[in-house]
């Protein structure tokens, strides 16, 4: 076995920028042929061009995935440019509703369930019948946060929803082992992306992690692609229902 995907179809949600688009970066290098999406047509075109050159091909369909109808042409678009679907990145998320929570509105808490759970659920009832009726397994890789292991001040609708993600990628993985299909979580901590700016931007923040973290610096996307490899490829073979820390040692203490 290794760390290689030759012949493997990914998609990774999310995948224009970011941990995504460093997932689906590592994938290509790795032989895979990714299909990356998002909202965002720009951000996915220019990282299909970042990956042009690698072993792998990456193409884009742009998709909002809270909506059902377009991760149905999401999904038969994938199909039709690489084939049948071996590998579901789950990365897209949104984080609204920062603040108090008797402040947090139906619509903010809605929307993020629909953006960080329902899109996971629809995408798995679209493609794990498939993965099941091929006989040949899959692997499925939510990304969660340690937000959903402890609460994150000031993030009810955040940590919820990634605690509820890792509670149903274990649920998941009991249904779907015995088809062969993995499925696994990993939880960054804190990751230099635009989506966290809001935290590493904070100079409170960035003096408390240096303090008080075990390895005292913030963390880059490569840092999250590498394990998501050791869960597509093969070398994770006896690997489902786990959560992968990856957080500089955060929840260490």
């Amino acid at each position: 076995m290794s760390f290689r995907l030759d012949g493997k179809v990914a998609i990774v949600t999310g995948g224009g920028r970011g941990i995504g688009k460093a997932i689906a970066k590592r994938f290509a290098e790795a032989g895979a042929n990714v299909v990356i999406a998002s909202r965002k047509m720009e951000s996915l075109e220019a990282a299909v061009k970042e990956c042009a050159g690698l072993p792998g091909k990456v193409d884009a369909v742009q998709c909002h995935v809270g909506r059902a109808d377009q991760l149905q042409s999401l999904v038969e678009e994938a199909e039709k440019l690489f084939g049948p679907i071996d590998i579901l990145v789950n990365n897209s998320a949104t984080n609204i509703g920062q603040g108090p929570a008797l402040e947090v509105s139906d619509e903010a808490l809605l929307k993020t369930m629909e953006v960080n759970v329902l899109s996971v659920h629809r995408l798995i009832r679209l493609l794990v019948p498939k993965m099941i009726a091929r006989g040949t397994g899959g692997s499925i890789i939510n990304l969660a946060s340690i937000a959903g292991m402890r609460p994150q001040p000031g993030g009810l609708t955040y940590s919820f929803t990634k605690a509820g993600l890792i509670m149903m990628t274990r649920i998941w993985a009991i249904e779907f082992g015995k088809h062969k299909v993995r499925v696994n979580a990993i939880c960054p901590g804190l990751i230099q992306t635009d989506f966290s700016e809001y935290f590493w931007k904070s100079e409170e923040h960035m003096a408390r992690l240096k303090a008080t973290q075990p390895l005292p610096y913030l963390g880059q996307p490569e840092e999250i692609a590498g394990a998501a490899l050791f869960l597509a490829s093969d070398e994770s073979s006896y690997v489902t229902g786990t959560t992968m820390v990856i957080d500089g040692g955060a929840t260490a203490k």
